[in-house]
């Protein structure tokens, strides 16, 4: 009788444990292929410094520029110290939505279709991927907190803030390293993809609050601007850096995080057909 009860306590306890090991596999499979994508970085770091020239100009010229005609409304702040958590976040939109471009080389090089042999769940290869951009994206991070400090901008430089722009800029890079990624899946062609790439970007950044705010949009695109993830992302950045907190912050981070989990799903399923 001991030992009837004895094999169905281990047979309760085999399958509670389940769901945890398979929630522990999956995040050490996310880490494998980050580790991956990191040491792709390691072997070629000049991508960071010329990633990092856009949107160094747009805040020096750029910034500077409109500081001085004031000619968009940002209340109390410099228009310069105003755009700089903006850039930051087209800097890492930047960085991410041209992600896929990799996974297409991958396949072409015939790289890709030895890591999809792996016994990897493929939504780990996304998470994985995603948080290598989300790497990336936290040297962009370093670049233009350091240009801010130079420029002698009004940011708010305690610990706290700084650790939660780069939680911002990682879960941002996540999104939009998922959303590469599923439209890799779906072009499948460099050509394609840098032309799809070119068209997405430049509406998202506009049609955001990155260098206006949303108060002075027409009403059309403040629509547009309410359901763009990088406004919430710039949302987040500029009460973090700038007014050292945010209003709704929890909304803004549910609405990330909800973004993120579904892209990634989608992504996942469309993961294998990209060698097909």
């Amino acid at each position: 009788m001991k030992q009837v009860n004895y094999a169905k306590e281990s047979k309760d306890s085999v399958k509670m444990s389940s769901p945890i090991k398979t929630i522990l596999d999956y995040i050490l499979n996310s880490f494998t292929i980050a580790e991956i994508e990191i040491r792709k970085l390691k072997h070629d770091p000049t991508e960071l410094l010329t990633r990092a020239v856009q949107p160094v100009l747009w805040l020096l010229i750029f910034g500077q520029a409109f500081s001085r005609i004031r000619a968009i409304p940002t209340g109390n702040v410099n228009y310069q110290t105003f755009m700089a958590p903006g850039i930051l976040a087209q800097s890492m939109m930047f960085i991410s939505i041209f992600y896929g471009l990799s996974i297409i080389w991958d396949k072409d090089q015939g790289i890709l279709q030895k890591l999809i042999a792996m016994p990897v769940p493929r939504a780990a290869f996304v998470t994985g991927k995603a948080f290598g951009a989300g790497v990336r994206a936290i040297s962009q991070v370093i670049i233009i907190l350091f240009l801010a400090f130079l420029l002698r901008l009004d940011i708010k430089w305690s610990i706290l803030n700084i650790v939660m722009s780069i939680l911002t800029i990682v879960l941002g890079a996540a999104f939009f390293s998922s959303l590469s990624m599923a439209l890799a899946a779906i072009v499948k062609s460099r050509e394609r993809f840098m032309g799809i790439g070119q068209v997405i970007t430049m509406p998202l950044f506009f049609a955001s609050n990155a260098i206006y705010p949303i108060q002075i949009m027409p009403h059309w695109l403040q629509i547009v601007a309410r359901i763009n993830p990088l406004s919430y992302v710039v949302e987040l950045l500029r009460g973090y850096l700038i007014n050292g907190s945010v209003s709704q912050a929890g909304i803004s981070w549910m609405i990330l995080i909800s973004a993120t989990v579904i892209i990634q799903i989608i992504s996942a399923i469309l993961y294998p057909h990209i060698v097909t």
